[in-house]
């Protein structure tokens, strides 16, 4: 009997005939990967084992690339609104006719006003080149999108470290014994955290997750600390309680590389009360003891001395001042931060607090460690080895996206630097290029030139009240009302508001509004529902109040409808694009590192009738139509062909470049050289990306390491190479506090002088977030029987005054006249044990909105533009509410149950989930999967549609008071998570709401949508 025929089996199938490398764009990741194409056509996408980055590891969302280049939503011409707008009624129009009517409406503007330009820009990843556009057309008006998304992160830290978590840093994952994640998705940089994550789940090391949501990352912590949301900062405080408590602090790392030992004036009423005490040459100065009775007075960055950091000294001239070091003992150790007194309002048992504190402390200088590598400092010490400290910390948006959120960040980072944790072995460890000075020394442009640029881009860092983008009268001179007194640090603009301000004419009517992959009609915007409205709202002349719209974008998303002008983009795997050390790098620790995408498939060739064109592209045709200085050459010619000419040609200072790799005329120059016409074929030989190694004796303590210094300032990442010091303590802030106080040359106007006064403390502090904050003060006065300064669980500062009009009025009187509140005494120990979030007190009613509400956004989607592809569709096309089983029994809902959700700004009805993974105040869903019907041409049956939503319709962009935007008050980063709401049961609902007409944006074939099939067809053909 013949045995049966073995199966053919190809074990190592030819998947393509050619095999691209470039960079992902399905999340902020920025991974390497390699792109198989067989006959002109994606066959797969792989991680690319040599990327620096990802090391070859790829998630969900990059290998689903395929769907989303070939997505049915991709638009395919320029369109011209012939309807109204929001009908989606459009003519398809050719590019010159497209590029001939953005420039009439543009040309006109620059002429008369630069500023009636709002340029605005989302997730697109070439902030290098679209804000020096924005500069060259003369706009103080442009901003993107980290205003909605990490700016608190980026300036808490910029503003304290000189670096800041979330892309710009990272964990020492080879050395590393503790963790802490705060807040952290798993959307931004993804794969490199797994990568680390694994490193170090496989030695041993502790990871602990804070976050009110159990999932992803936090669901492989060895522990789980479910916080309440906006409560962070509460926590840290009193880790750092504990800490000095305990003595648990490393003070020779605070003198060395940090200004805890700097002297502040202590001068109440004075105009130099709280500023540092300098000598003549304005150098800081600090203590020193010569002997027990004898103080002496030094320049702080002296080396030779031994400063003293507690005590209060009284100066050559007279004046009192005191240490950094002794402001903040005196005032994290006060009783307010205890552990007893902050656990009720975090949610976390007391113990539990000390227990982190000692946890903390064990694996900083119990576990402390040294690594054999000889290095300089900046005062030119030599030392034969590097000091560990093995605690490192990274935090994203869940810390980020409150109103509290800047100075939570600082809290963060105040608790690293009593650790002697920032850049130190095992510790957080800055990226390239990065640290910067402190603040960093660019600052947001707000005069014109003769030629009518910009004297700097329009985002940057604020040093004092001098800078500010206000008028005379200390009022906004920016349609967003970034850099105004009202939020001053605004380093990234205010996406958020400038929707509102435009219709409104808040300070001024602008004439057109470009925007660039921001889906500002749906998931991108809070207060949905009225966004939708402003957009289309006429005045009494009949006119559109926002009288131009233009929309780049590769997708027929929410936006689109609303456009007049739509400019349609390429996906990323046909367009040029530069990941830059000027923008958002791909480095890492120990190098620094930039990326290109660059075109794998020829736009043209993709589909018949379709034309495409990358925005940047489109940008730089614009500017040489419009003359631009910068994109013109003398003659009037453009100066760039398209982007890739442009990321090759342009310098943004002598030698300096988009990209840093291959540089000079034959490539042999790395970081600062002449341009190279062949640097981007270099690019593409090596993978994509260049990368170029950190010298081995300077990769720890960078703000003071003499190598990475010399090695920064010829890379060009700095422009002198003194040593950065950290600052636990910021003179910044001091000066717009002492502003408001009525010193100096700048001040605000008097209805902002409070609220400056209150939140600009040059230490961190905490506050109860906002939105809560002020419903249950509110909820409170209404009651004439209660107390209301005992409505809250900790010491908060007074809230702002009313007075920043948003075109609506100002703000109710019922909240003008109620004086500020005074802080509330600490919490006893065991006061409240027991009591959920919103119960009430004894002496207080419950909150009317007792749950706090909060996305997660998924692994395996990235915002809208992922959650519409075909592949990741199979994973989720709905999402629920999810609550805790324990708050489901205390609200009467069963799993599944349709309910009703209300904020004070309105209500939803969503379907609920039950989820033990929450902490039980906190209700969650996943973010931006619900879609508006007949978006993205997907079934207006689609369940994204029917049973998906968002939570943005109860997000109000302004806070319940109506005084100012939703939002931190010192950076302006939108307070998504300050969300408050309560929940009830419905009985008769089968989808969502609300619900909106469907856009009529074309539709797909209703058939299934697969693909890969011709493939293994055309294979079969061949094997028969």
């Amino acid at each position: 009997m013949r045995a049966p025929a073995e199966p053919a089996i190809d074990t190592s199938p030819v998947i393509g005939d050619e095999v691209k490398t470039t960079t992902c764009y399905m999340c902020a990741c920025r991974c390497g990967i390699k792109v198989w194409l067989k006959d002109g056509q994606i066959r797969y996408i792989q991680g690319n084992p040599d990327h620096p980055v990802n090391r070859g590891v790829l998630c969900a969302k990059g290998s689903a690339g395929i769907m989303q280049h070939y997505s049915p939503a991709r638009l395919d011409k320029p369109l011209l609104r012939v309807g109204e707008r929001g009908s989606g009624e459009f003519r398809e129009i050719e590019w010159d006719e497209a590029l001939q009517i953005a420039t009439s409406w543009l040309r006109p503007i620059r002429d008369r006003n630069p500023d009636e330009l709002a340029f605005f820009t989302g997730r697109d990843q070439s902030q290098a080149l679209t804000g020096w556009w924005a500069q060259q057309f003369g706009t103080v008006n442009y901003a993107a999108h980290g205003g909605f998304c990490s700016v608190n992160m980026a300036a808490g830290g910029l503003y304290t470290l000189g670096g800041s978590f979330w892309e710009f840093g990272e964990p020492d994952w080879e050395h590393s014994q503790y963790l802490m994640l705060w807040g952290v998705a798993e959307d931004h940089d993804s794969n490199p955290i797994k990568l680390g994550l694994g490193k170090l789940k496989a030695r041993g090391a502790k990871i602990v997750a804070v976050n009110p949501v159990r999932s992803g990352y936090g669901a492989i912590a060895d522990e789980w600390i479910g916080i309440r949301p906006g409560t962070d900062g509460l926590f840290a405080f009193a880790l750092i309680h504990e800490l000095l408590k305990a003595d648990r602090i490393d003070l020779d790392y605070l003198v060395r590389y940090t200004n805890a030992h700097w002297l502040v004036v202590r001068n109440p009423g004075g105009a130099d009360d709280g500023l540092f005490a300098r000598d003549a040459e304005g150098h800081p100065l600090c203590a020193t003891r010569h002997d027990a009775d004898d103080t002496h007075f030094a320049r702080a960055d002296a080396i030779e001395v031994s400063p003293r950091v507690v005590g209060e000294y009284v100066l050559d001239d007279g004046r009192r001042a005191m240490p950094v070091f002794h402001l903040v003992v005196e005032r994290y150790l006060d009783p307010q931060y205890s552990p007893d007194a902050v656990s009720e309002r975090c949610g976390i048992p007391a113990d539990t607090i000390r227990r982190i504190a000692h946890e903390l402390a064990e694996a900083a200088f119990d576990r402390a460690f040294s690594l054999p590598v000889a290095w300089t400092d900046a005062w030119g010490r030599e030392h034969a080895q590097m000091q560990g400290r093995p605690v490192s910390m990274h935090a994203m948006r869940g810390i980020s996206a409150h109103s509290n959120g800047f100075h939570t960040c600082r809290a963060l980072h105040l608790l690293q630097l009593l650790l002697g944790a920032v850049d130190a072995p095992g510790s957080f460890r800055y990226q390239p290029p990065f640290p910067k000075p402190l603040p960093p020394p660019n600052r947001p442009g707000k005069a014109r030139q003769a030629n009518g640029v910009l004297d700097a881009a329009p985002l940057g860092f604020v040093h004092g009240p001098e800078d500010l983008v206000v008028d005379a009268d200390g009022a906004p001179r920016r349609i967003d009302h970034a850099f105004s007194w009202a939020y001053p640090l605004s380093a990234h603009g205010m996406m958020h508001t400038v929707i509102r301000n435009a219709w409104a004419g808040d300070p001024y009517r602008i004439d057109t509004l470009m925007m660039f992959m921001a889906n500002m009609s749906w998931n991108s915007s809070m207060n949905t529902t009225q966004t939708i409205g402003w957009l289309t709202d006429r005045g009494e002349d009949g006119e559109y109040r926002i009288p131009r719209i233009i929309y780049a974008d590769a997708y027929a998303s929410e936006m689109v409808a609303y456009a007049d002008l739509v400019l349609p983009d390429t996906t990323y795997l046909e367009r040029f694009d530069a990941i830059s050390l000027l923008d958002r790098p791909i480095s890492d620790a120990d190098g620094a590192a930039d990326a290109i995408r660059h075109p794998v498939l020829d736009a043209a060739t993709q589909s018949p009738g379709r034309d495409v064109r990358g925005f940047q592209s489109v940008l730089i045709d614009l500017g040489a139509r419009l003359g631009l200085p910068g994109l013109v050459n003398e003659d009037g010619s453009a100066k760039y062909h398209d982007y890739a000419d442009y990321i090759v040609r342009h310098e943004r200072a002598p030698g300096v470049g988009l990209l840093a790799g291959w540089r000079g005329a034959h490539g042999e120059i790395e970081a600062k050289g002449q341009p190279n016409p062949e640097q981007l074929q270099r690019y593409i030989e090596h993978g994509g990306f260049w990368r170029s190694e950190i010298p081995e004796d300077a990769r720890y303590f960078k703000m003071a390491n003499r190598g990475y210094l010399d090695w920064a300032q010829r890379m060009g990442f700095l422009g002198h190479a003194d040593p950065i010091v950290l600052q636990l303590y910021s003179e910044t802030m001091q000066k717009f506090r002492l502003a408001a106080q009525g010193h100096g040359a700048t001040q605000p106007p008097p209805v902002h002088r409070e609220r400056v006064a209150t939140y600009f403390d040059p230490l961190p502090i905490w506050y109860e977030p906002f939105e809560g904050a002020q419903i249950e003060r509110d909820n409170a006065d209404d009651r004439s029987d209660v107390d209301a300064s005992q409505t809250r669980t900790a010491i908060t500062p007074p809230l702002p005054l009313a007075g920043e009009g948003w075109g609506e009025g100002k703000a109710p009187a019922s909240f003008v006249d109620k004086a500020s509140p005074l802080p509330n005494p600490p919490l006893q120990a065991g006061e409240g044990a027991g009591r959920r979030e919103g119960e009430a007190r004894d002496s207080a009613p419950a909150h009317p909105y007792p749950l706090s509400a909060v996305t997660q956004r998924p692994m395996f989607m990235y915002h809208a533009w992922g959650s519409q592809n075909a592949w990741l569709r199979q994973i989720a096309t709905r999402n629920w509410l999810y609550l805790h089983p324990d708050t489901a029994t205390r609200f009467g809902i069963g799993d599944e149950d349709w309910i009703e959700v209300t904020s004070h700004h309105g209500t939803i009805t969503v379907q609920a989930k039950f989820a033990a993974n929450v902490q039980p105040d906190t209700v969650w869903t996943w973010n931006a999967i619900g879609k508006r019907r007949g978006a993205w041409r997907l079934s207006k049956d689609a369940p994204e549609g029917r049973e998906g939503f968002l939570l943005n319709h109860l997000i109000s962009d302004i806070t319940p008071r109506g005084d100012y935007a939703n939002a931190d008050p010192v950076t302006g980063q939108a307070a998504w998570f300050d969300l408050r709401v309560r929940i009830a049961k419905v009985t008769q609902a089968t989808e969502t709401s609300p619900q909106f007409a469907p856009l009529e944006l074309g539709t797909a074939d209703d058939q299934p949508l697969r693909y890969g099939a011709q493939f293994r067809n055309s294979k079969d053909t061949r094997t028969r």
